[in-house]
């Protein structure tokens, strides 16, 4: 349990602790790390988990883990992390983000500085057509969930296995209602006008920029950990986000390969040797 909420994690491997947010938008289950996207091809887990204990999990909301309704910022997805490390004795780690889990794994490093030992930050999430792409999901559920209710949109979620990317309509917190019943009812008798308030502001307070979203680049201009920045190359993952971050933080190395060159024999590597290069 973190925060009441309880957070679904695995550990493997051995060694100094790397702290793993991941792939997957709002579906960043820890299975995404082997079998999402180009994570799948990297095959990162079985190269790390050689020289260090990847500690992964189901961010709130997602997978298997809890979920409580509220007004989610990326400072409740970095404390999510920060109490699974308490969870486990460790005071510090590395940590490493892809996509979406970029932009906590920068709040993380900024809210947290003297837990994080450094950060990799593997493709990182933005751009101005993910921001788009984000506040239009945000109005469908918006939307739906004015004409349906609260109720409407837990028996939706409960009709369907699709999540909020792929139907927005179910909501944030469908994999929760489908998981705890305790959880679905209490989803479906709040407040409706309350409901609409907090769905009505995640999209501005979590997708406010045109790059990568998270801390405030005067937070990142004097942050004193050590990165490394490897670059997407789509819609959601704009290259112009990777280079937002290398240019905002002041020990980040940038890996500049096309993802094309980024496989299974040169990610890993490039990735163990910034973490051997780091205290």
């Amino acid at each position: 349990m973190v925060d009441g909420i309880a957070t679904h994690y695995e550990v493997a491997g051995s060694g100094p602790p790397l702290l793993m947010f991941s792939p997957g938008g709002f579906n960043a289950v820890a299975a995404n790390w082997t079998s999402f996207s180009l994570y799948k091809r990297l095959r990162l887990l079985d190269h790390l988990t050689r020289d260090y204990a990847c500690i992964t999990f189901d961010r709130r909301e997602s997978g298997a883990s809890g979920g409580r309704v509220e007004r989610i910022t990326w400072r409740h997805y970095a404390a999510q992390g920060k109490g699974l490390l308490e969870h486990l004795g460790l005071p510090s780690a590395h940590l490493m983000g892809g996509c979406v889990g970029c932009s906590v794994v920068a709040t993380f490093a900024t809210e947290y500085p003297d837990a994080t030992r450094s950060m990799v930050l593997y493709s990182p999430a933005g751009g101005p057509r993910y921001r788009v792409r984000q506040h239009e999901r945000f109005t469908t559920q918006l939307a739906y969930a004015a004409e349906h209710g609260p109720s409407g949109v837990a028996g939706l979620a409960r009709q369907t296995g699709a999540g909020f990317t792929e139907d927005p309509r179910v909501g944030l917190w469908a994999p929760v209602i489908r998981s705890d019943p305790a959880f679905a009812r209490e989803f479906a008798a709040q407040d409706p006008a309350s409901y609409l308030t907090v769905i009505g502001g995640l999209a501005r307070t979590l997708f406010d920029r045109d790059t990568v979203p998270g801390p405030e680049p005067e937070d990142l201009f004097i942050s004193k950990v050590g990165a490394l920045v490897v670059p997407g190359q789509d819609g959601s993952h704009a290259p112009s986000a990777a280079r937002y971050l290398h240019e905002c933080l002041p020990r980040a190395e940038y890996w500049d390969a096309p993802v094309a060159e980024q496989t299974a024999e040169t990610a890993p590597r490039r990735i163990q040797e910034f973490l051997a290069s780091m205290p």
